[in-house]
């Protein structure tokens, strides 16, 4: 333990894995709340069905490319002034920004709030990732990892059970209360050991153009970038897209996209669980990964391949697919470990949202898929796309499983 300055105590470290988990319960509640009430909404403030999925599109793009923007927002504040401060600064953002969606009434305003919430959003899982990796002995961090994700995803089941219980409206005001009392849990909450061992010295922190101005660190970021493009376009367009989907599968009733949301964070929940003591006993994450991709593949093109698809077999195969991507907390881990303590709020917390925000030129490149092949065969090279290049960038990474996390990231 030694080879980690100023190591938390077992007390602190549980409070900060608590503080995280919380955190990113209801950060994915708020995340993926749209794609639950999308089309209550949409009915409320006058869509027609024809624009459903066009409309949906904007409005999710808006909030990825928040997602994106906030990214690197919060990637150098959590480098140059600490982790803390992004886990309060984010959640008070996106909290009210929440709040404020519970009153829009046409898609524009909708769209524009989602933005907001999405700058806010980006920075709660990286900045948490990073203060429970570097306050864990370098041989147990993966459960702390695998915890925060585990609780963290099911926010989204809460998620689905509000909308399901009140409007669409409320399931927003809710989001938005829970993130405001979130934040008087955090006072206590201990910064990282490693960032203020960092602090301490004259080294550049949470430089962002650092990623690219030396080429082999630039080939690291983004290979850890490409790993995780196949998890958004699973929720973001298999899932969100059900009923779309199974209109073109001749499934006899109306797929719900709610109840595919559900029990894919299920599955994400439970997968990260298994992910995350996998990478433990194999003592090795990129075979986890490789594992899951696997099983997007193989979850996803049963998905594609069901004609008649019933609403039982879409959940469990929601469930499937859910189980896939369930790589979510491993992936931020190996993008964390692969950088120094000066850059690696920046990298953890740039990471996904840079992933997320991929979703853009992803269901972009799917539109014009769907124009051209229709809807079901587009979804298949797409995915077939995603996870082939995410393979070949896992091949590219080094093994950061025990990896001694106090270095520096040189200018």
């Amino acid at each position: 333990m030694a080879n980690q300055p100023e190591m938390s105590s077992n007390k602190n470290v549980w409070i900060i894995i608590l503080v995280a988990s919380l955190g990113y319960f209801v950060d994915i509640y708020d995340l993926i709340i749209f794609s639950i009430v999308r089309v209550k909404s949409f009915e409320e403030i006058g869509v027609s069905p024809a624009d459903m999925r066009s409309e949906g599109e904007f409005v999710l793009n808006m909030q990825m490319g928040g997602l994106l923007i906030g990214g690197v927002i919060w990637g150098i504040i959590g480098d140059k002034f600490g982790r803390l401060k992004v886990l309060f600064g984010s959640i008070l953002l996106y909290s009210l920004a929440n709040i404020s969606n519970g009153f829009v009434q046409d898609v524009m305003t909708y769209g524009i709030i989602r933005f907001i919430a999405g700058i806010g959003l980006a920075g709660e899982l990286g900045a948490g990732i990073t203060l429970v990796s570097e306050s864990m002995h370098k041989s147990k961090r993966g459960y702390g990892t695998m915890l925060v994700a585990t609780v963290g995803v099911l926010g989204a089941v809460l998620g689905y059970f509000i909308s399901e219980q009140y409007d669409w409206r409320t399931a927003y005001f809710v989001g938005g209360g829970m993130g405001l009392l979130l934040l008087l849990m955090r006072v206590g909450a201990l910064e990282s050991g490693l960032f203020k061992t960092a602090e301490e010295k004259t080294v550049v922190k949470g430089k962002f153009s650092m990623l690219f101005t030396d080429k082999r660190r630039f080939k690291r970021y983004l290979y850890c970038l490409c790993i995780g493009l196949p998890i958004w376009f699973v929720v973001g367009v298999l899932v969100t897209q059900a009923p779309e989907i199974g209109k073109a599968l001749h499934a006899p009733v109306v797929l719900s996209a709610g109840k595919g949301v559900l029990f894919t964070y299920l599955g994400i929940s439970l997968g990260d669980l298994l992910a995350g003591l996998l990478a433990q006993v194999l003592k090795s994450r990129k075979k986890v990964v490789l594992l899951c991709q696997i099983i997007i593949l193989v979850s996803s093109s049963w998905y594609l391949l069901s004609d008649g698809l019933s609403e039982t077999k879409f959940i469990w195969l929601s469930f499937f697919m859910g189980l896939g991507i369930g790589y979510w907390a491993t992936f931020v881990t190996i993008s964390a470990e692969q950088f120094g303590t000066n850059l690696r709020a920046t990298v953890a917390t740039t990471a996904p949202n840079f992933v997320r925000g991929a979703l853009i030129p992803s269901t972009m490149l799917y539109g014009v898929l769907v124009n051209h092949w229709g809807i079901i065969t587009a979804a298949f090279m797409m995915i077939f796309l995603l996870s082939g290049i995410a393979i070949y960038a896992l091949t590219q990474l080094e093994e950061s499983f025990d990896k001694d996390l106090n270095y520096l990231e040189e200018e």
